[in-house]
């Protein structure tokens, strides 16, 4: 599937190509870690990693990347995954997702909308002139982080392109529902399909993102492929992996983890280190491949950004 034309950037500009093939390699820089099961899935073996079922990218690099933060490795971003449609272990969707089949693809689009109808993936792209490079924070819930170079179009672009009504106030999305194809979703482990939704400013800010690659190709399965949506100021349960649906609606979506767990994860999922989850702190993080946890930044590190999205409201309420 040939899913992005543009002006190219070389792979080696974003990290040395040797630095996240070679497995001799990182075995080395792992064991020189430690052993610690803190500092992520340091073993060999987890799975489908890098360069396994993905093609390269042509992109160009966005001027609203992170800049000044070291990478995650991608042998880490590849077999560290929550994909509870694979199972709820880190490792279980580089093991399991080889079932996923991504090939043909279409995205609904559904709702109060102008142009409604269902999209391939190559569609949603050719609304945007070329896809970007974006170095983002990615933060989950369970207090770790990554630095990812996304690779995608901005949301905005395909709203735009698709015209929603005045009276489309939320966007929702929802996941692919294969229990064929998707182990996990064969346990009543969370309600499936996998929804999600966001305030339509929020949906057009243009730090946010549907993503079809990182590190200069497509994603792998476990990565939500072939697209999926990123929000770098939101925890990660917030960006759902293998979209099959989006939605412009009137009234607040429902999500996923809201409904089976509406105690403990709002709405909103704003990064809050104010705000602890129930079960554990959020004040502070561990960056995958780090020993030492760092502190949480509001909204990620994004409040200079998105901060004015929620002037006025009680973020202890609507977390």
């Amino acid at each position: 599937m040939l899913i992005g034309k543009g002006r190219g950037i070389p792979s080696s500009q974003i990290t040395p190509k040797e630095h996240y093939l070679d497995r001799r390699k990182f075995m080395r820089q792992a064991g020189a870690a430690g052993a610690s099961a803190v500092l992520g899935p340091l073993a060999a073996g987890l799975g489908a990693g890098p360069g396994a079922d993905t093609k390269k990218l042509d992109y160009v690099r966005s001027d609203l990347s992170t800049t000044g933060e070291e990478l995650s490795p991608l042998r880490d971003v590849t077999t560290y995954n929550n994909f509870y449609e694979f199972g709820t272990g880190k490792a279980d969707p580089s093991r399991h997702a080889h079932t996923l089949r991504t090939e043909p693809w279409t995205v609904s689009v559904e709702g109060h909308v102008g142009k409604s109808g269902r999209y391939g993936v190559e569609d949603l792209l050719k609304m945007h002139p070329s896809l970007e490079e974006r170095v983002y924070r990615f933060r989950c819930v369970e207090a770790w982080s990554m630095v990812i170079p996304w690779i995608g179009i901005p949301l905005s672009a395909v709203i735009r392109a698709v015209e929603p009504a005045s009276k489309a106030k939320y966007v929702s999305f929802e996941t692919l529902y294969a229990p064929a194809q998707m182990p996990g979703q064969r346990r009543a482990v969370l309600p499936w399909p996998y929804v999600e939704g966001l305030r339509m400013d929020e949906a057009l800010h243009p730090l946010t993102i549907l993503s079809v690659g990182l590190y200069g190709e497509t994603l792998l399965n476990q990565n939500g492929a072939p697209i999926r949506l990123v929000v770098p100021w939101k925890y990660g349960f917030k960006s759902l992996k293998s979209i099959v649906k989006i939605r412009f609606v009137e009234s607040q979506p429902r999500t996923t983890w809201n409904l089976a767990a509406p105690g403990e994860y709002g709405f909103y999922a704003n990064v809050n280190p104010d705000v602890s989850h129930p079960r554990w702190n959020q004040a502070r993080e561990r960056r995958i491949g780090e020993f030492f946890k760092r502190d949480t930044l509001p909204f990620n590190g994004y409040a200079e950004q998105v901060g004015g999205l929620y002037a006025g409201m009680d973020l202890e309420r609507y977390f």
